[in-house]
């Protein structure tokens, strides 16, 4: 299996990791040292654990949120992914009262991998803008 095929196998893990909050998966998929730049944190997160703290965050507002795979495009150490992130408003939200509202908002993300097959980086299209407007803050 070459690297690209290594590298989609790995993101479809990836979409199991976020949606359960797997720490042995996030440890197996995303290097120690990876910096995550989210509006969850002025600072970086960093590794499996980093990761997974932005999909606490989430969950504290959208107790149900899930991520799902809806295209890919890989090639070499590059994955780009088209998500779509679903969820009911049931909890504080960047100072949002919960709405009750479902949401369902397309977010892109650019993920490198290290020769290891370990997630490096994630640039994340902004997605904000959409859940925002999912529960009628904008």
């Amino acid at each position: 299996m070459d690297f690209t095929e290594r590298n989609r196998e790995r993101m479809k893990k990836f979409e199991t990791m976020i949606n359960t909050a797997d720490e042995t998966l996030a440890e197996e998929l995303v290097a120690a040292d990876a910096p995550f730049h989210t509006p969850a944190s002025p600072e970086p997160l960093y590794g499996g654990k980093g990761y997974l703290s932005v999909v606490h965050w989430m969950r504290k507002g959208f107790s149900d949120v899930q991520w799902h795979i809806r295209e890919m495009a890989a090639e070499g150490d590059r994955v780009a992914v088209r998500w779509e992130l679903t969820g009911t408003h049931n909890g504080e939200f960047m100072g949002i009262a919960p709405t009750n509202k479902k949401i369902s908002v397309c977010v892109m993300n650019f993920y490198h991998f290290n020769g290891e097959g370990k997630v490096t980086g994630d640039i994340a299209a902004e997605g904000m803008i959409g859940i925002l407007r999912g529960i009628g803050a904008m």
